[in-house]
């Protein structure tokens, strides 16, 4: 018996009041859809329907059934659909969040990218540091830079890695000396992130310990790219991720600090709510991002 032809018949014939109606919506024979049915309930051991010369109706057992297996059908459907809008070429608007140093540095010639492959979508892409609600606010992917948090209401996935340095100008460094221990950067000029208003930590794991150190500087930002420019003018030590201050460690500009010490590293995910789950456009922005940044060269790591 195929189940879903016998559900399909029966829903039929309830929602037609007829097998004779029924049997032409299904473009099949009376008999046809009168055996589907029957299949069905030989099948379930029940009656499903109250049958007589001119009116059939749903038993009690018929009504209930009929009310899950229109959700069942509804579910099929849509399910089917899904599955065709897979295979075409996505279009509509695609609303972005990411954090402003990423998305202006790496992002955004990511996107460029993925525009000239799929030239029917139309992107906005919102920049800010800020942590943001994707479901509240209303965005389709929002590239998240912290650590994994599990959530029922989103679904995460990982990019790549980000790996973070101290570091610092040879100016600097000249001036006020290298640090060779943790201890020894409370009484250095530390460019952190945050608010001066705010006390600020930064932890770092060395070759046998994990430790958490107090700092203080001149400047302070919610901005990797101002806390770069500021330490290349060697107004300090600062940690940011490698693919803020790649290119200046490869130039030279700014020289790692402490070498032996690293902070813990963070996750690059593209994050997305649970229902955008079978969307084209979100699935190919994923993959896409997968694939671009899997290959950490690409953020000059």
């Amino acid at each position: 018996m195929d189940k879903f032809e016998s559900i399909r018949a029966f829903t039929q014939v309830v929602n037609a009041g007829g097998f004779a109606a029924a049997a032409r919506e299904m473009g099949l024979s009376r008999s046809q859809v009168n055996k589907l049915v029957i299949a069905l309930e030989n099948e379930l051991g029940v009656q499903l329907l109250h049958r007589s010369t001119r009116v059939v109706t749903p038993t009690e057992t018929g009504l209930a059934f009929h009310e899950r297996c229109v959700e069942i059908l509804a579910s099929l459907e849509e399910a089917e659909r899904s599955m065709t809008q897979l295979q075409a070429e996505p279009r509509g608007r695609l609303r972005i969040n990411a954090p402003m140093s990423f998305g202006t540095m790496h992002l955004a010639p990511a996107l460029a990218d993925f525009l000239v492959r799929y030239p029917d979508l139309n992107v906005q892409l919102t920049l800010n540091d800020r942590f943001i609600d994707p479901i509240e606010e209303g965005f389709d992917v929002t590239v998240r830079i912290a650590k994994p948090q599990a959530s029922a209401s989103l679904i995460a996935h990982p990019l790549t890695t980000v790996q973070r340095v101290l570091c610092a100008a040879p100016t600097y460094l000249k001036t006020y000396g290298t640090p060779t221990h943790p201890d020894e950067l409370q009484h250095h000029s530390c460019l952190h992130y945050g608010q001066l208003a705010v006390e600020n930590h930064w932890t770092l794991i060395g070759p046998d310990i994990e430790q958490t150190i107090s700092v203080n500087g001149v400047l302070c930002s919610n901005n990797g790219e101002v806390l770069r420019d500021a330490a290349v003018r060697g107004l300090g030590i600062t940690l940011l991720p490698t693919f803020i201050v790649g290119q200046e460690l490869q130039q030279g500009t700014l020289h790692v600090v402490l070498p032996d010490y690293h902070p813990p590293e963070l996750s690059i995910s593209a994050i997305y709510p649970v229902n955008r789950h079978l969307s084209t456009k979100v699935r190919l922005l994923v993959e896409f991002l997968q694939e671009r940044f899997g290959n950490q060269s690409n953020l000059h790591l």
